[in-house]
């Protein structure tokens, strides 16, 4: 069981998670911040946020492969602001869903690391 845990969750580049999880901890803080301040954050939001915070890397991960897929290596030329809010966006909805995106991730990461070291 350690040993699947190790390879599901140690499967991402540490500084890749170490980025994201900045990135998700942000997004946590204004989340918890908007519910602090209508009094309205109990303990289940509370840790809702905490693990879609800890997921946040794993989910982007998953975003990031999809996206690559469906692209390849094309670029897309548009305004800056445009992207930055998309960027945003999408930031937001990969924090908000982590919970059900990243275990596809976790998954891919698992078998992918398992079939590498039966290799």
């Amino acid at each position: 069981m350690n040993k699947m845990i190790a390879m599901a969750f140690g499967g991402l580049n540490r500084l890749y998670y170490m980025r994201h999880l900045v990135f998700g901890i942000i997004l946590g803080l204004v989340y918890a911040a908007g519910k602090w301040r209508t009094d309205s954050l109990d303990l289940v939001e509370f840790l809702v946020a905490i693990i879609s915070t800890l997921l946040y890397p794993y989910s982007r991960f998953v975003y990031e492969s999809v996206v690559g897929f469906f692209l390849g290596r094309n670029v897309l030329v548009t305004s800056g602001l445009i992207m930055m809010l998309l960027k945003v966006w999408i930031m937001i909805a990969c924090w908000f869903l982590a919970i059900f995106i990243a275990p596809v991730g976790l998954a891919y990461l698992y078998w992918h690391h398992s079939r590498a070291r039966a290799s």
